[in-house]
């Protein structure tokens, strides 16, 4: 989910270009921020007809990953071919080909990254154990340090990288991927998959540090989303929530995730389709949507908190990310 010598005040009339590789879960987050910023939804590299890039790009897709998974979907769990490198293939193309932006246009872009988190579970749907996914961390994060160098040797100056939300609190996880009642905190989250996210994000910051210091003329944001996710999730009420753990379009058990009934499915009964994936009453006081993503009103909420720089290092707005550049 979700992010200039030229000026970047966010006006209409400014041309800003967002380049976005992101992945299923916060995607929709990546989305509320241009929204916000009175910017048009970015049209999807991949979707030919009717896009208007005159904004940027969305190279994002759901489901994907850092490193390609070199299985198919099916023995995946769904997670994406279009991997982060092919991704920065698409992203190069784009560059090669489009008449909109010249090279300048590209260096005064904002590069939003959110991914990782598909790494981490694509480990679990694996039968790996936590300490075997820590392992592969390194490996991850190498690749998308060359992604970042990639683009930085492409011309992209200014980052906004997401760091990972709390794993251990998703419905999918914790439906498929039980824990022993001991390990399970206090907000009814799984401590072992969140304590691997948060390995994860010590390890982005140090890559992100590294990065400052090899790219001299880039400008990275690190953002603390798992520090917003799970303060959401730990403390519903206080933020205006009432389900924080059970997925609001689903069907059945204690998250009302069912991997085979998912949100919107329907069986046939007596020669008729029976919707059984149903939505909740009111998706505005739930936390997560269907097991996987979280809902329109908790991304909305995330991004209210990261937009002004609270939860980012350094502490910058987002609208003044590229600035920092400058």
């Amino acid at each position: 989910m979700v992010i200039q010598n030229v000026r970047v005040g966010l006006r209409k009339s400014d041309k800003i270009f967002f380049v976005l590789t992101i992945i299923s879960v916060s995607e929709r987050l990546i989305t509320t921020q241009t929204k916000k910023l009175g910017l048009p939804y970015l049209s999807a590299f991949l979707d030919s007809v009717g896009s208007n890039y005159s904004h940027g790009a969305n190279f994002a897709t759901a489901g994907s990953t850092i490193r390609p998974q070199n299985t198919t979907l099916h023995q995946t769990g769904g997670f994406s071919p279009f991997s982060l490198d092919v991704q920065f293939n698409q992203f190069s193309d784009f560059q090669r080909r489009t008449q909109f932006f010249h090279d300048k246009d590209f260096s005064q872009a904002l590069y939003t990254f959110d991914i990782g988190q598909n790494d981490l579970t694509s480990g679990y749907f694996h039968n790996m154990s936590s300490d075997q996914v820590k392992e592969y961390v390194p490996d991850v994060l190498a690749q998308f340090k060359n992604v970042i160098k990639y683009v930085y040797n492409h011309g992209g100056r200014p980052f906004w990288v997401h760091n990972t939300g709390p794993v251990g609190c998703l419905p999918y996880i914790m439906d498929l991927h039980p824990v022993k009642p001991s390990l399970v905190d206090k907000a009814g989250c799984a401590n072992p998959y969140n304590e691997v996210a948060k390995f994860f994000n010590s390890k982005l910051k140090e890559v992100v540090v590294q990065l400052r210091k090899e790219l001299p003329l880039a400008a990275i944001t690190y953002v603390d989303v798992y520090s917003v996710k799970y303060s959401l999730i730990s403390q519903p009420k206080k933020h205006g929530f009432e389900e924080p753990l059970r997925a609001c379009c689903g069907h059945g058990g204690k998250y009302n995730y069912n991997l085979h009934i998912g949100c919107g499915a329907k069986i046939k009964a007596h020669g008729k389709e029976i919707l059984v994936g149903k939505p909740c009453k009111d998706p505005s006081v739930w936390v997560n949507w269907d097991g996987v993503h979280y809902t329109e009103a908790a991304n909305k909420w995330v991004f209210d908190q990261i937009v002004d720089g609270s939860f980012s290092d350094p502490p910058i707005p987002l609208s003044m990310a590229c600035h920092k550049h400058l």
